[in-house]
């Protein structure tokens, strides 16, 4: 039976290449987007070019109310699409950056973080637990900044160290169900995240290049297929572990 993959924020960067990479693997795919709907039509395209299906579903996982109506839309694709009553494998993904010293950040920055990559990712797990398959997977993101430490991350890397807790603990609940539960921790990778910031200034992608094991930055194809590959059968076996797919950064 096909696989059905769930991703949050697939309209672009990680989660677009993300769901590419599982629709090659012969995957189908049901994905968020926050605002732009052309680009998430764009990706629908292109994986059904592939011969694989895919439904897109707008989404702010910053706002918890949007979750029981967002999980019942999803219960009519599941049964309209692919004639089942549940899916198996959920990757949130969904994030966003807001970055500024301890002493500058603002309590509504703050807020947003939680919201987005915090409260939101347990929250809309929580509701979407009786989809999930015995037996599926749970993929989230965190970041290579809970590692190391660069000034003007404090908040959004402390958001995603929550993130790499609440793994472990989703982990051991869900086990008794058969759902492995895994962290992906990506290094500097050049996407329009943040503003594009490793993407577009060279000189902050040659210095964290500098420090790298392996040369460079990343790019989306480092990240997108790993996380299709942790989802595969040949990764039954690993739950409850954080994996850092940085190159080799500030090792």
């Amino acid at each position: 039976m096909t696989k059905i993959t769930l991703i949050t924020g697939a309209s672009r960067g990680l989660g677009r290449n993300t769901a590419l990479s599982i629709a090659r693997r012969g995957g189908d795919v049901i994905f968020t987007y926050h605002s732009r709907s052309d680009e998430a039509d764009a990706v629908v395209a292109e994986i059904e070019a592939m011969g694989r299906k895919a439904v897109t579903l707008q989404l702010d996982t910053g706002h918890v109310s949007a979750f029981a109506p967002f999980a019942d839309r999803l219960r009519t694709i599941l049964r309209d699409t692919w004639q089942r009553d549940d899916f198996d494998h959920l990757v949130n993904n969904a994030g966003h950056g807001d970055y500024a010293t301890i002493a500058e950040t603002t309590e509504a920055q703050f807020d947003r973080l939680v919201n987005v990559q915090f409260k939101g990712v347990f929250f809309l797990t929580q509701t979407l637990l009786p989809l999930i398959a015995d037996g599926g997977r749970i993929v989230n993101l965190s970041s290579g900044l809970t590692r190391i430490t660069l000034p003007g991350y404090a908040a959004y890397a402390a958001m995603k160290g929550a993130m790499e807790v609440l793994t472990r603990y989703m982990a051991k609940e869900l086990g008794t169900r058969g759902i492995a539960v895994n962290v992906v921790a990506p290094g500097a990778i050049e996407t329009d995240f943040g503003g594009g910031a490793v993407r577009d200034n060279a000189d902050l992608n040659n210095q964290l290049a500098s420090i790298t094991a392996l040369g460079r930055v990343g790019v989306p194809d480092d990240i997108g297929p790993m996380i299709a590959s942790l989802l595969s059968e040949d990764n039954r076996w690993v739950t409850g572990q954080r994996i850092e797919v940085s190159g080799g950064q500030a090792i």
